[in-house]
């Protein structure tokens, strides 16, 4: 696993041991995402949701301490199983809300995740890595996601 930032910028990314197409069946799927979306001890109250270039997310992230976090994301771009664009903020239309785009790349059996993710300024960059610890909720995040899919292979399920 491998971490590097510009000042606006946090990228993370993780192999992930099985297909592509699993992989990306994960994001696109309120059934999949509810079960590994976030960093550990966190869970998810999804309250909308629909998977299509200009669909959106609407969401509540409950963290281990019972704080809940009120989340919107906007689905901007999907190729599947390439990539996906999204912006995410606290609301629609947010500010503050930061960009990021997943790429799915097969090399081998496994499947290579780069979540690149730019915020509007170096200072919000900041301070979500200050504040919220967004490069080890990243790697959390993609570590629950091949937790997630290992077991959907185990049990050989899928769509």
């Amino acid at each position: 696993m491998t971490t590097t930032s510009s000042d606006r910028e946090i990228v993370v990314s993780r192999s992930i041991d099985a297909p592509r197409e699993l992989v990306f069946e994960a994001f696109t799927q309120v059934r999949h995402l509810s079960r590994w979306w976030g960093p550990d001890g966190f869970s998810t109250t999804t309250r909308s949701f629909e998977f299509r270039a200009g669909g959106a997310w609407d969401f509540v992230m409950h963290g281990p301490d019972g704080t809940d976090y009120q989340e919107w994301i906007t689905w901007e771009e999907i190729v599947p199983p390439e990539r996906i664009a999204l912006r995410h903020g606290a609301f629609r239309d947010d500010p503050d809300a930061f960009d990021s785009v997943l790429a799915f790349e097969q090399v081998g059996p496994e499947t290579r995740i780069v979540m690149r993710t730019v915020f509007p300024s170096k200072e919000l960059r900041d301070e979500a890595v200050e504040k919220y610890h967004a490069i080890e909720g990243g790697q959390q995040t993609l570590r629950n996601l091949a937790t997630y899919v290992a077991e959907l292979t185990s049990k050989g399920t899928g769509s």
